[in-house]
């Protein structure tokens, strides 16, 4: 005989319904995941990020146009991934410069009052660096922008024309139309350095000095567009901007002589409204720049920003890498041959340097 022959019939069953249940003793709602569909939220623009208070401009050309002070919600500080799939692990998703906001609370814009971002609408583009080549995390510099100005100076300190490829590639590949503008021309000539760009398809060029900049002809293209200003420190972005936006205010720095390197003055991307005769238009100014990381772009844009070698590159064999060991590049041979000049050598190397870091 077992000890199971031992156990009273009479004994009760027990199943999982019999499991004591506690009291909530703060007699407070069961937690949900059911988030409000927030109906009456508003569309806003926006402006700044600072220490988690965004600055957002509601009723946007309208009657009611008014700037105000937003936080973020609990139900924006995640997303589903990038399949839109909810039951996959969420993510962070940056609030930026540019962004279409929908704000909800206290909208009046009255001080003290704070209003809460719950969303933010799809966005049209994006614009990213990288901290170097390698690092695959990217930094979200401004969401909604249709132009980039790359703002360059002629001298103190000496123009980059490889910072300046490298903007040209991160616009491409966003989708954002590039322009360039040269400063202080009345210190060195330009001509030198815009020859390594001679034969790109859709590069408008502008160039100032001082006393002589051209803020109308610059105006005419920022009408009707959101136009971001990018550009190495000490350039003279911030003085390209107070120039175009009177009221932006934004401070002005000088170059160390001992380092010929410029000094950070503006802190903070912020989006500023341009008036001018052909119309209104968004100066979006960020921070100077010493480097531009390209980890996160798409290796098959890096040729596209080079459309003059691209034009060359239709007679390479597929999958030619135009590296200086690629069999029978038709740039290599072309360049090699003299028939590109010293100009084409130049901007050969240029996207060679570039092609090696995704080898």
């Amino acid at each position: 005989m077992s000890w199971l022959d031992d156990l009273d019939d009479d004994e009760p069953e027990f199943d999982e319904s019999d499991v004591r249940v506690r009291p909530n003793p703060k007699a407070n709602r069961p937690r949900t995941k059911r988030r409000p569909a927030h109906a009456d939220a508003q569309l806003a623009r926006v402006l700044g990020v600072d220490r988690g208070r965004y600055t957002v401009l509601v009723d946007e050309d309208g009657p009611g146009e008014r700037q105000v002070l937003a936080t973020r919600a609990r139900e924006a500080r995640r997303r589903p991934d990038a399949d839109g799939d909810p039951a996959q692990e969420l993510r962070k998703q940056p609030i930026v410069t540019g962004d279409r906001a929908r704000v909800v609370g206290d909208t009046s814009g009255v001080e003290g009052t704070l209003a809460r971002i719950v969303g933010i609408e799809e966005r049209t583009s994006l614009l990213r660096r990288s901290a170097d080549d390698t690092d695959q995390v990217e930094r979200v510099i401004v969401a909604g922008a249709d132009q980039m100005l790359v703002v360059v100076a002629a001298a103190d300190p000496e123009p980059r024309p490889r910072l300046v490829d490298r903007y040209l590639i991160a616009a491409l590949d966003a989708g954002i139309h590039p322009l360039l503008v040269v400063t202080k021309t009345d210190l060195a000539d330009p001509a030198p350095f815009l020859a390594h760009f001679e034969g790109l398809d859709d590069l408008e060029v502008f160039t100032s000095s001082r006393g002589q900049m051209p803020v109308d002809e610059i105006g005419a293209r920022l009408a009707g567009h959101s136009t971001v200003f990018v550009g190495h420190s000490g350039v003279g972005k911030s003085t390209l901007v107070n120039a175009l936006v009177p009221t932006a205010d934004r401070a002005t720095g000088h170059v160390n002589e001992v380092t010929g390197r410029g000094r950070h003055t503006s802190s903070s991307t912020v989006s500023l409204r341009y008036e001018g005769p052909a119309g209104r238009g968004w100066v979006i100014d960020t921070p100077g720049v010493r480097s531009f990381g390209l980890g996160h772009v798409d290796p098959a844009n890096i040729l596209r920003a080079f459309s003059d070698l691209a034009v060359v590159a239709e007679e390479c064999p597929r999958g030619c890498t135009h590296l200086p060991d690629a069999p029978d590049c038709a740039i290599v041979e072309a360049v090699a041959a003299g028939e590109l000049g010293e100009r084409g050598a130049a901007r050969l190397d240029s996207l060679q340097r570039l092609l090696a870091t995704f080898a």
